[in-house]
């Protein structure tokens, strides 16, 4: 059976061969970054699986146990420091909830709204899981030189705001 795979600098050729007038550079270095992110991205979520979560989930926990003490934000809280809509936070939350991993209080300060808090699970879960994160990103990024790492870290964060 042939392999089909093919590498960005193969799928560069071809376009060289058909459309020489395109500049395939660009298609090269995002194909690399798309790929890459497949690959870490799929090596994130089955450290969060080990804890019975996914990004979203971790995302969540990560995101209250980062506030620090007493581990609990708004719902608007949530979305502003998690970049989401009000539904996917409201997804998120009740799923956890569900799971005993998060609880809703009522604000003392405004009836009408809601505090999403850690329970002692979920604060246990986080725990564990954010430290098993940290070294899963550890032994990624491991594979590059202190130098390469600086180098790479500079870089993207340029692009990032210049776009």
């Amino acid at each position: 059976m042939e392999d089909t795979t093919l590498t960005l600098d193969d799928i560069r050729a071809q376009w060289a061969r058909e459309r020489p007038d395109l500049d395939t550079g660009p298609m090269a270095l995002l194909g690399r970054m798309a790929r890459l992110t497949r690959l870490l991205g799929a090596e994130m979520e089955a450290t969060f699986a080990r804890h019975g979560l996914n990004q979203a989930s971790f995302d969540l926990l990560a995101t209250l146990r980062r506030a620090g003490s007493p581990y609990a934000l708004s719902a608007g809280q949530l979305m502003a420091r998690m970049m989401i809509t009000s539904g996917s936070v409201t997804n998120r939350i009740n799923r956890l909830e569900a799971q005993n991993l998060v609880e809703r209080r009522a604000d003392e300060g405004d009836a009408r709204k809601a505090i999403v808090a850690l329970t002692e699970a979920g604060f246990e879960v986080i725990e564990r899981a954010v430290a098993d994160h940290v070294a899963t990103q550890k032994r990624l990024t491991d594979r590059l030189s202190a130098e390469e790492f600086s180098a790479l870290d500079g870089l993207l964060q340029g692009w990032l705001e210049r776009l």
